[in-house]
């Protein structure tokens, strides 16, 4: 039986009357910059309750913030992320076959071995994604974490949507696009075989799944190939209409450029990565943890 939260949740379709409560309060003094979101840190292994409290309070209306940790503390500390994650709840990260052995993934230009054959370890722009939107449903990505020890000498930039302004965006146009992709098999990332190898089966799924606790999470990906969306009329549409808006300009997308000592921590939120080029003597290096935990703190 349904959870009592799963049953009032406003990203119910029936639920007309809770999301229209939900959203007022949603979009009512939304963040209109990255400047808004971002919070300056002194000690990222002790966050103080101001800042605690200021990193809650943007986690809550936007899913996401930007830590700023100035010149405090080192940023090719690899302890920072980990121990910030911590500090807000989350635990469980993906140790996925790219990550390192503290289960955090360098994210860096590699030329050879597995990492080699990934857009991410390339200077490739990637286009609007979730991550791990091919894991399986029972291991999927609900939080993440990037954190910038280098960027790039030029370009890397990102650019942002927290999934539930897109949600709103899409219902408002056509509850029925909501529904087309909340289809058990709206959305399937075809294997991956690597020397003849299966690395992964086929994995088919919602893009908008409503957790037991009645949040909302996305599963999904803007890439052209690898991907197979559902033939029906609906589905299609509704994923074309979905690109459309990520697409389009809106006051509720954020772009910005991770200096060294900041960071991104969100409900694995909708993002991108502009191409870059890489300085050899100084190159780009990011840490990022994949965490199967939600960063869930009530509104208050």
């Amino acid at each position: 039986m349904p959870s009592v939260q799963l049953q009032n949740s406003p990203f119910l379709i029936e639920n007309e009357q809770q999301y229209r409560q939900w959203k007022q309060h949603k979009l009512k003094a939304y963040p209109e910059s990255i400047k808004e979101l971002t919070v300056s840190i002194t000690d990222p292994f002790k966050l103080s309750e101001q800042e605690f409290q200021a990193i809650k309070a943007r986690l809550q209306k936007a899913n996401m913030v930007i830590y700023d940790l100035g010149n405090n503390s080192n940023a090719e500390d690899r302890n920072i992320p980990e121990q910030l994650g911590r500090q807000l709840g989350i635990s469980s990260l993906d140790k996925n076959e790219c990550a390192d052995n503290d289960g955090f993934t360098s994210i860096q230009v590699v030329d050879q071995g597995l990492h080699a054959m990934y857009i991410p370890y390339s200077e490739k722009g990637i286009n609007w994604h979730t991550d791990g939107y091919y894991n399986r449903l029972s291991e999927q990505i609900y939080s993440m974490i990037l954190h910038c020890v280098r960027p790039a000498a030029e370009g890397g930039e990102n650019q942002l949507w927290d999934h539930e302004i897109v949600y709103i965006l899409l219902r408002d146009k056509n509850p029925e696009y909501i529904q087309a992709l909340m289809q058990s098999d709206a959305m399937t990332i075809p294997k991956n075989v690597i020397d003849g190898e299966l690395i992964r089966p086929d994995r088919s799924g919602p893009v908008f799944i409503i957790t037991e606790e009645g949040c909302l999470h996305m599963r999904y990906t803007a890439r052209a190939r690898n991907v197979i969306w559902k033939d029906d009329p609906l589905t299609q549409e509704a994923q074309q209409v979905l690109r459309d808006i990520l697409n389009s300009e809106s006051a509720y997308k954020f772009e910005g450029q991770l200096a060294a000592g900041q960071g991104l921590i969100c409900n694995n939120v909708l993002h991108t990565r502009r191409a870059f080029k890489d300085d050899p003597q100084q190159p780009r290096l990011l840490y990022r943890g994949r965490y199967f935990d939600k960063i869930n703190f009530k509104n208050s």
